[in-house]
């Protein structure tokens, strides 16, 4: 099958995205609005950009193609967020959090989490959360009706018994969830990781 995008409308074309570019990191992403109402909503749009500086985009749109979601106005506004890691023992919380809840209404309760203080940024943590990453605005482009975020990652909270030896998460002792196509996502889990090197790493 030759699917030609000029033939293909907005829905169409973001169907096949979303279930080709796969499997996608969730980035739960945790703000604080200007008026101190917390809010949660995970993104799939999500990926490292740079090491040094250390940066990452995530994409967000706008309801009904018109109005910018909280997540990015509140990241407009007051500067700063939170990223943190969904693991499978929090999928449905998660899911909860991709409502399209009311500007005022704090998301932590209604989907049963614990905010924490962050150390740097003013965004509250989730502390159910294997790992949070604190991060501030580098810069956000509009293309379109999105907003493409750029974060600069300013610390990092992993639990104890997650880095290795060698300065890596072991991913082995979590169960990361990413995302697929329509309502799927996948499970990561000790038994289907492997190890593939580099021909030149030896």
């Amino acid at each position: 099958m030759i699917l030609d995008i000029k033939n293909l409308d907005e829905s169409q074309i973001y169907k096949l995205m979303i279930s080709t570019i796969v499997p996608r990191p969730i980035a739960w992403v945790s703000t604080v609005s200007k008026e101190g109402i917390y809010n949660i909503a995970p993104f799939s749009f999500y990926m490292g950009i740079s090491s040094s500086p250390p940066l990452i985009a995530i994409s967000i749109g706008k309801k009904n193609d018109i109005t910018k979601k909280d997540t990015w106005k509140n990241i407009e506004e007051v500067g700063d967020f939170v990223i943190n890691i969904v693991d499978y023992d929090l999928v449905e919380k998660m899911n909860i959090t991709a409502l399209p809840f009311d500007e005022h209404i704090d998301e932590f309760k209604e989907a049963g989490l614990t905010p924490i203080k962050s150390d740097i940024v003013k965004s509250p943590r989730i502390a159910e959360s294997p790992i949070n990453i604190e991060c501030k605005k580098f810069a956000i482009i509009e293309i379109a009706d999105m907003g493409l975020i750029i974060g600069e990652i300013l610390r990092y909270h992993i639990r104890d018994d997650l880095i290795n030896e060698k300065g890596y998460v072991d991913t082995s002792k979590l169960k990361i969830v990413g995302r697929l196509g329509s309502a799927d996502y996948c499970l990561i889990t000790k038994e289907n990781i492997f190890t593939l090197k580099r021909p030149d790493k030896g």
